[in-house]
């Protein structure tokens, strides 16, 4: 039996009033209970039969830790009675009795009855099951699902977070359902399951999910090593939703435990003119590789009521459209970009409560050979992007004014910015003046993911191994654009090669929306 090598945790919780109290635990697992009175300075626990203190050692099988008493993990001879004795504020004591009854493991049992939560009636919805231990975990892993000792497997099952979703439960599928996870603690990994009936209850069923698109079945023609953005939006149905999910999966894994580096989620929910819930989720796929070919790109869409999916494949378009779209990708991506901008003239018109389109990082201790930079960030960036292109730059020394207080003004403005252009030279790798923007940009590229650096390197650098590390990291992502001295003689022409992939990089033009 799959379960035979499984433990249970279990975290019980008392009011103040009620004890002495009794719990039951399976020999052979992971089990936890808490003192039964919560406010107190000082916990300490005894073993009342062994007459002796519960040691608070984290390395010790059986240990104490404040209001909680960990078995890690259970024996027969552990049953008996603990005592919790609380030292309040005023000096006085309380004591709690707890009594612990270890069952011993017995063959071909899956679920002995003393052990299994009951069914959660109070906040029952139809088709779901709620894995009742989970939530006492800070770093519980993948949940795999059992009924009868058989892990579920296929469509009509769906994980997420705690959630097991039956799809159109029917009778049958009453019964025992048992959550599986890994906990690791003070370096060793312990399984962790705990069982919980389900029933089939008849209740006020919202609206089914429908996926608009994509179509099941699709298949969408990618280039390997390029990106490709994948796109499912969904009815969620009638108002606000007890449960709304959209999210993608690739050959049943969740897009979260995917290698972040190549797939990122992107999810948005919204409202239609009759109170409809709808949600969209966009996978981003940063390079197409040969593997994604072979995979199963699922969407699901979910409420309290069931999930459905709709599966898209990738595939290689023929030969001579896959060398046609290579060089249409390197060559003449953004020259149609900037040449839709400038024929449509395309504004966003959402209200972001931004202010301006960039803000400007740059050294100012430059040496005589670096006195182009600081004409390039006053003259000649302003002069192409705000005269020529219609941006709105935020600059130190211009928007910024003596007297305010430097370390607040620079991180609304930079909050306040759609972008953070930074101005690469030797001369940043030792100015300490702008290190605060610098980290303040670098966070919201990185961390946040909310204001996209460009970063425009005026002199070379080298191999960047002097830049600090998160600065490396954006440039291992992006790379950099090349300021090159051919440009010098006509530093503002618009249509150099320079200036087009820093259009390219810089927002759509923004108006208020009426």
């Amino acid at each position: 039996s799959p379960v035979n090598v499984l433990t249970r945790y279990f975290l019980f919780s008392y009011t103040e009033n009620f004890f002495p109290c009794a719990v039951d635990a399976m020999e052979g697992e992971a089990f936890v209970v808490k003192c039964p009175r919560r406010k107190g300075l000082i916990f300490k626990w005894y073993h009342m039969e062994a007459n002796k203190t519960i040691p608070a050692d984290e390395g010790a099988r059986i240990h104490s830790s404040g209001r909680f008493l960990w078995f890690l993990p259970t024996a027969k001879e552990d049953s008996g009675n603990y005592t919790c004795v609380i030292q309040h504020s005023d000096n006085s004591t309380t004591r709690s009795r707890v009594s612990v009854m270890v069952y011993p493991y017995e063959q071909d049992i899956c679920f002995p009855s003393q052990i299994r939560y009951p069914a959660d009636t109070g906040t029952f919805i139809s088709g779901r099951v709620v894995c009742p231990t989970i939530d006492n975990y800070e770093n519980a892993t993948l949940v795999h699902w059992y009924k009868d000792c058989k892990l579920l497997q296929g469509k009509k099952y769906f994980s997420w977070n705690k959630y097991l979703y039956i799809k159109s439960p029917v009778k049958t599928d009453e019964g025992y359902y048992t959550c599986q996870f890994t906990y690791t603690h003070s370096g060793n990994e312990y399984n962790v399951s705990a069982t919980r009936l389900f029933l089939i209850k008849n209740i006020s069923e919202p609206k089914s999910p429908q996926i608009i698109f994509p179509e099941d079945n699709e298949v969408i023609e990618v280039v390997l090593g390029a990106p490709v953005n994948i796109s499912c939006k969904a009815f969620l149905g009638i108002g606000n939703q007890n449960v709304e999910v959209v999210t993608w999966d690739v050959d049943d894994l969740q897009a979260k435990y995917l290698d972040p580096l190549r797939f990122q989620e992107d999810y948005h929910r919204f409202s239609g003119t009759f109170n409809e819930r709808y949600g969209e989720v966009v996978l981003r796929v940063t390079e197409v590789k040969q593997e994604d070919l072979q995979s199963n790109f699922t969407c699901v869409a979910l409420n309290a009521k069931e999930y459905i999916t709709a599966t898209v494949t990738l595939q290689e378009p023929h030969e001579v459209m896959i060398v046609l779209l290579i060089v249409f990708y390197h060559f003449f991506l953004i020259d149609i970009v900037l040449l839709y901008r400038k024929v449509f003239n395309p504004y966003t018109t959402k209200d972001d409560g931004k202010m301006y389109d960039a803000y400007v990082i740059y050294p100012t201790d430059a040496t005589s050979k670096a006195n182009f930079v600081d004409d390039f960030v006053h003259q000649i960036l302003p002069d192409v992007l705000e005269n020529k292109c219609g941006y709105k730059l935020c600059i130190y020394g211009r928007e910024i004014f003596p007297g305010e207080d430097v370390p607040n003004a620079i991180e609304t403005r930079i909050q306040k910015s759609r972008r953070s252009i930074i101005i690469l030279t030797p001369k940043l790798i030792h100015c300490k003046e702008f290190a605060y923007d610098q980290h303040i940009a670098l966070h919201h590229a990185i961390i946040q993911d909310d204001i996209k650096a460009i970063l425009l390197e005026m002199e070379t650098i080298g191999d960047y191994k002097e830049l600090q590390e998160s600065l490396r990291y954006i440039i291992k992502q992006q790379g950099t654009i090349k300021w090159e001295k051919k440009y010098t003689a006509c530093p503002g022409y618009l249509n150099s090669k320079f200036w087009k992939h820093v259009r390219y990089h810089m927002p759509l033009r923004y108006k208020q929306s009426h």
